[in-house]
């Protein structure tokens, strides 16, 4: 069956709209991504990516010089240029959580304007219930009197690091419309993915995102909370976990204990929900439980540092890891950023490595803290060393190199990507999160 194929814009050129523009080209449409950002822009049409993603620069370059994939600050041409108008720009939170959609709204406005004839506009971006119908009052409002619209909701669930195959190879993909006409067009713009669609009403797809990742953030917090109970008991959380990812009713996804989730989703998304909640007449104790649980596992982990690191003042501190997660540069809410900023606030020097995301953390740190060029370099006359990060590479060295290399060998696992056993009997003084030691 011949696919069709659509001419797409992407407004916004952060995490979600160039995955999603860039894997739209991939699978046969032709992509206009837009950006205010002249640097950023500037960068692409260069075809070089601004964020790391494995396999995603590799992409922007194949499909670019394929003709398939562009760039450009013009809005107006690009909405004009295109039958699909997608808005991904960044939706941050307030302080008292509820999220801000003037960058949607502005962006509404500006794709109204531009309408020369019907397009179908969708909300990529993680927004709050609701804003589907704040964008349909802005596009009617804005847009000429004769041009028709349809308004639809298409949330994305893509992870860092293995953005790409999430995009291509999803578990199901929703797709929130109000009419046929828009659910034929969407359907025929997926067609090339083979994944189930779940196509609701607006509402229900942007309320979808937030009850997933509000649900994900539960179990992190969830199986930290038990990490504690486990080592106050002498138990193993990863046997706890193990037995309960059994369960077909629960599933061993999510069930990892460690030191909590950072990154520009889950935390956000949580806030976020919470406020919705708020504003729906529910007070959402639960999830607001899971937030202060994620901001203790930092301050408990921190504890056992100091109370375990003597006379941490001017000790020479190696972290290993400093991105929310492998495989990204992404520092937004990453858990080293507590913990360093504790350590640093008690005299500890730290020397800090992470493959990717130093250049993220001198945003973030300045020449607080020393940026080491290696895993190995970090820990050369160190008083104990701290993993923050469960990057593959730190898996792969070995413990008689590491012990070599530090003055005294304490280790501080907060991902738990080493055995006890093993670091015991290697000669470590070994503490990792909810496990026997």
């Amino acid at each position: 069956m011949k696919i069709k194929k659509f001419k797409i814009c992407i407004v916004g050129t952060g995490y979600v709209g160039l995955v999603s523009g860039t894997c739209f080209a991939e699978i046969g449409h032709n992509v206009i991504c837009v950006d205010n950002n002249k640097e950023k822009i500037k960068m692409l049409q260069m075809g070089s990516s601004p964020i790391y993603e494995p396999g995603l620069e590799k992409m922007i370059l194949k499909n670019k010089r394929a003709g398939k994939l562009s760039f450009t600050t013009d809005i107006a041409q690009a909405v004009k240029k295109s039958d699909i108008v997608f808005i991904a720009v960044h939706t941050p939170t307030k302080e008292n959580g509820e999220t801000n959609l003037q960058y949607v709204e502005n962006v509404s406005k500006e794709v109204a304007k531009a309408m020369d004839k019907y397009k179908v506009i969708v909300s990529k971006s993680t927004m709050p219930v609701k804003t589907g119908q704040r964008i349909k009052e802005i596009i009617a409002k804005f847009c000429p009197r004769n041009i028709t619209f349809d308004i639809v909701s298409n949330p994305e669930f893509l992870k860092e690091g293995t953005a790409i195959k999430d995009f291509l190879e999803p578990d199901r993909i929703v797709i929130g419309i109000e009419n046929k006409k828009a659910e034929a067009i969407m359907r025929n713009l997926y067609e090339p993915i083979k994944a189930p669609i779940i196509f609701t009403d607006i509402e229900s797809a942007e309320i979808i995102k937030h009850a997933c990742n509000a649900f994900l953030a539960t179990k992190i917090s969830f199986i930290n909370a038990i990490a504690n109970i486990c080592e106050k008991n002498n138990a193993n959380v990863q046997e706890v976990a193990m037995a309960m990812g059994l369960d077909k009713r629960i599933g061993p996804d999510f069930l990892k204990a460690g030191i909590g989730f950072g990154g520009s989703c889950f935390p956000k998304d949580v806030s976020a929900f919470i406020n919705v909640a708020k504003k729906s007449g529910y007070d959402f104790n639960l999830l607001k439980e899971v937030k202060k649980i994620n901001k203790k596992q930092r301050e408990i982990f921190l504890d056992k540092i100091i109370k375990n690191v003597p006379d941490i003042k001017g000790k020479s501190i190696a972290i290993w890891g400093l991105s929310f997660k492998p495989d990204t540069d992404d520092m937004r809410e990453a858990p080293s950023v507590d913990i360093i900023n504790g350590l640093i606030a008690k005299g500890a020097i730290i020397k800090s490595f992470d493959p990717v995301a130093i250049e993220k953390a001198k945003v973030i740190f300045k020449d607080k803290i020393i940026y080491c060029e290696g895993a190995k370099e970090a820990l050369k006359d160190c008083d104990a060393l701290i993993i923050l990060t469960e990057w593959e590479h730190f898996k792969k060295i070995k413990l008689e190199e590491i012990k070599k290399l530090m003055k005294f060998p304490i280790i501080f696992d907060g991902r738990n990507i080493f055995s006890p056993q093993k670091m015991i009997k290697a000669g470590f003084n070994y503490y990792s999160i909810g496990r026997k030691t």
